[in-house]
């Protein structure tokens, strides 16, 4: 019996980071970041760092850390540490090689985050969305959300880059 999309996302481990690498690369090659970045967000909040497996090979990444609304962390910066009084989760990276697209594994991860989310007493989930995917992080409960400190710092996430948030229930 194969397993769903619930059941392949499994949380980051150290040696996972070449594959991540990897699908990163190939996913965002218009938006690099060194591995060492993404150690770094792995170390600090391992509890919203999952990987997707299918058949045995990684097919997907989702990295996300306690943030503040209406702060967007710069691309292919170190962290440094996690701020003291965070009200978000924020979805720093969440990439699927193309196979692994249209099986329902996205809704997934993002219930898992909301409960991640809800044990760190956060009460939004945040993300950056790049590449045109704001109809797709809508359908999954997201909406855009404008504030005039944001535009400075989506500039460096590309063109259309939108930030948007989803408040939690309950």
């Amino acid at each position: 019996m194969r397993s769903g999309p619930a059941d392949r996302w499994r949380p980051m481990r150290p040696e996972d980071l070449p594959e991540i690498c990897r699908i990163a690369t190939g996913a965002h090659a218009d938006l690099p970041e060194r591995p060492e970045v993404f150690e770094e967000k792995a170390r600090l909040f391992p509890a919203g760092c999952f990987v997707l497996a299918k058949d045995g090979a990684l097919v997907g990444y989702a990295i996300s850390h306690p943030w503040r609304l209406y702060d967007i962390p710069p691309l292919d910066a170190f962290l440094g540490a996690l701020p003291p009084s965070p009200d978000c989760l924020f979805l720093h990276d969440v990439a699927l090689t193309p196979g692994a697209r249209g099986d329902g594994a996205t809704a997934h991860l993002i219930q898992r985050l909301c409960n991640v989310a809800r044990k760190e007493r956060l009460a939004f989930l945040a993300l950056t969305s790049v590449y045109g995917t704001a109809g797709f992080w809508a359908e999954t409960g997201f909406q855009a959300a404008s504030d005039e400190r944001l535009a400075p710092k989506l500039k460096s996430y590309g063109a259309g880059a939108l930030y948007m948030i989803r408040k939690l229930q309950g």
